[in-house]
């Protein structure tokens, strides 16, 4: 949800054309997150040469659209040649910022896009990812002191704050401009101090030009770092106020909500920690702590240093980029042999003729005789996340005997559901930054629990707030649909239920049986991605349909919720996955010789019970779709009509794996013949950072 992305060169000579491209495509790289407007802010007139005493002091140029990242580049150009703005002029230093927004307060419409400003004269601009909580309080009090809104954004509070922060401090302090008594941190710190929410916030002002200010609570935000001709050995680390004293090589800074905006540019990164304030000026790095009420002068917070290293990005341009793929979700989904063997490298453990199959996962080794001696295990999650979760329930009540409950992370928050000291609570989410899951992992922590991460991103809030975890190791995924992340989150799962289970005896035959079944697990994708064009035309017979019914139970229920789950956020057509066991408790009332109903009956414990499902089904002249295993075909079409895929079988805890790609595939191909955007669904984030 939301993109920020921001530039600032130092020493560096850019043109403007040269500035404007590097911000629009830091915005297409965040496009895949969901989003409906767009906006920019860059420097008027020439900024500050090293040898000039006095700073520019003009206005910033902005500009905001609704619609789409090319709508937002055609109005720059427009109104570029309207003000006849010199493409070609250089700057020695310049400080640009950009986002993408996703509506939670206002409608899609330029005013309400970012950077949203102090008012006239643009003096404080703010690109903002989350929600301020208390903006009514502040506009209110804002209003009482003359300043004028004219968005329905909460965001706009930020930099009418900071105006109203910066010119109390300038009137007591008789200030003359240049040369201001309160800096441009002091005025952030006292704006976070007022904030409540969640936030990730980049601060542009002529009143100090060539600055950027970021800081966050609760949202992502990473800085990426630059230095033209530098030293490859040198280890960077940021130290009390500056990274790179002022004069030495020209160096380029970029700041995103988001890695695959940085990759391109720079591998050298810092992941922003809540609290902290990024300042970046005369080619320093500054990083800074809240310090609340302590150390405050002239009413202002002051900061406390902070020493941070650099880390690296371990992901590579080609990951963000389609390659002979139309779409994202599609390229993602042909991806799964590949970022499944990703995900097991290294942790499966072949043992020999007097050393048993097990599974090594570095990042719970040292918690796993605590998760033994749980009370319970709580899986928390939401949307596919969730659904992945549900799919390795089974095997890890089996092999752990340990019981396990489920719990949708915004409900469990709601309710403030029990959780107790004996509890392990695993926390799932693709991003890691997922708002309604942090919360719960916060009251988890609250609660004395442990808590375990399971996340796709090295770096992210799950990743450093949990006690312990793996990742999950599928590489970038762009399209919001989630398709690698939720197989290879069922086997990070599934290798979890392993580890815990690896001290029972009895159990032994039956987990070297899942491990042969996961190192051949890529094969058995692979063929089943062969039923591509079987899949294409059968969404070619459902294109017309409104609604869509799949059944599914035991493993293949969580199966059902998230194919009904994948149809529906991309192709916009109705869907629902229901518990085979509960058909006729209500939902048999919707069957008939038009619905289109999709029965998951694969060869495990349930598969008896499907086959009275798909019988009961046919006496009521449904029209079904059966999913069954290979070479069962024949038996599933001889007792009515209906269509038939067969996939593999494989081991009963990982057929989930296996069954969930026909449906993911049919959800793409009903999409692009729909002519709906497939990596951009209708009203969908790929990250959820709001609640």
């Amino acid at each position: 949800m939301c993109g920020i992305f921001a530039y600032l060169n130092f020493h560096a000579n850019k043109e403007r054309r040269y500035i404007l491209e590097v911000l629009f495509n830091g915005l297409r790289r965040l496009e895949y997150r969901g989003y409906d407007s767009a906006g920019i802010a860059i420097d008027d007139s020439l900024s500050r040469h090293p040898n000039q005493k006095c700073p520019s002091s003009s206005p910033p140029l902005v500009f905001r659209q609704a619609g789409n990242i090319e709508s937002l580049v055609n109005s720059v150009n427009e109104e570029v040649t309207n003000i006849d703005l010199n493409l070609d002029e250089v700057f020695y230093f310049h400080a640009g910022i950009a986002h993408t927004r996703w509506a939670t307060h206002g409608e899609p419409a330029p005013r309400n896009s970012h950077p949203q400003s102090s008012g006239p004269g643009d003096d404080f601009l703010v690109v903002h990812n989350g929600v301020i909580t208390n903006y009514e309080v502040l506009k209110e009090t804002l209003v009482r002191h003359g300043f004028t809104f004219e968005s329905d954004t909460d965001t706009e509070v930020i930099p009418k704050l900071a105006k109203f922060v910066f010119d109390k401090a300038n009137e007591e302090g008789n200030a003359s401009l240049g040369e201001q008594t309160v800096s441009f941190c002091e005025v952030v710190f006292e704006v976070m101090r007022h904030l409540e929410g969640a936030y990730a916030l980049i601060f542009k002002s002529w009143h100090y030009p060539n600055e950027l200010i970021a800081c966050k609570r609760g949202s992502p935000l990473l800085l990426g770092v630059k230095e033209l001709n530098e030293d490859k050995n040198k280890n960077h680390v940021f130290k009390d106020a500056h990274f790179l004293s002022k004069n030495e090589h020209p160096k380029e800074f970029f700041l995103s909500s988001d890695p695959h905006a940085l990759v391109e540019h720079t591998k050298k990164v810092l992941v922003i920690e809540d609290g902290e304030v990024v300042h970046l000026k005369d080619g320093g790095v500054s990083i800074l702590k809240f310090e609340n009420e302590r150390g405050r002068r002239n009413g202002l917070s002051r900061p406390a240093s902070v020493e941070r290293a650099l880390s690296v990005l371990e992901m590579e341009v080609e990951q963000i980029n389609k390659g002979k793929y139309d779409h994202y979700m599609q390229k993602e989904i042909h991806e799964q042999p590949e970022s499944l063997t990703t995900t097991m490298r290294g942790r499966l453990i072949r043992g020999g003729s007097r050393k048993p199959k097990t599974v090594l996962l570095g990042g719970l080794k040292d918690h796993l005789k605590t998760i033994r001696r749980s009370r319970r295990i709580v899986f928390i999650g939401c949307g596919t996340s969730y659904n992945a979760a549900l799919a390795s329930r089974p095997i890890l009540e089996e092999l752990s005997g340990i019981p396990v409950s489920m719990e949708i992370a915004s409900d469990l928050w709601d309710r403030q559901g029990p959780i107790y000291r004996e509890d392990t609570a695993v926390f799932v989410s693709q991003s890691g930054e997922t708002a309604d899951t942090l919360l719960a992992l916060d009251y988890a922590r609250d609660n004395g629990a442990l808590c375990v991460g399971i996340t796709n991103t090295v770096g992210s809030s799950i990743a450093r707030k949990t006690h312990c975890g793996v990742h999950i190791n599928a590489g970038a995924e762009i399209g919001v649909a989630s398709t690698k992340a939720y197989t290879s989150q069922i086997v990070v799962m599934v290798m979890v239920a392993l580890a815990i289970g690896s001290d029972t005896i009895s159990s032994q035959t039956r987990r070297e049986a899942i491990i042969d079944g996961l190192l051949d697990l890529p094969n058995k994708v692979r063929e089943v991605l062969k039923l591509d064009e079987e899949m294409k035309d059968l969404a070619q017979l459902l294109i017309d349909e409104q609604s869509l019914l799949v059944f599914g139970r035991g493993y293949n229920y969580a199966t059902a919720l998230e194919g009904a789950l994948k149809v529906k956020e991309v192709s916009l057509m109705h869907s629902e996955g229901i518990l085979a066991g509960e058909m006729k408790h209500g939902p048999l009332a919707l069957v008939d010789e038009n619905l289109p109903i999709a029965v998951i009956a694969t060869r495990d414990a349930c598969f008896s019970k499907q086959q009275s499902v798909i019988q009961q089904l046919h006496a009521r002249k449904g029209r079904l779709i059966v999913m069954c295993s290979k070479g069962d075909a024949a038996s599933v079409s001889s007792s009515g009509s209906c269509r038939a895929i067969e996939v593999p079988q494989v081991e009963d805890c990982l057929q989930p794996v296996v069954n969930i790609v026909p449906l993911q595939l049919l959800a793409y191909h009903l999409t692009v013949l729909r002519g709906h955007n497939v990596d951009q669904p209708r009203n969908l984030a790929k990250s959820v950072t709001t609640q």
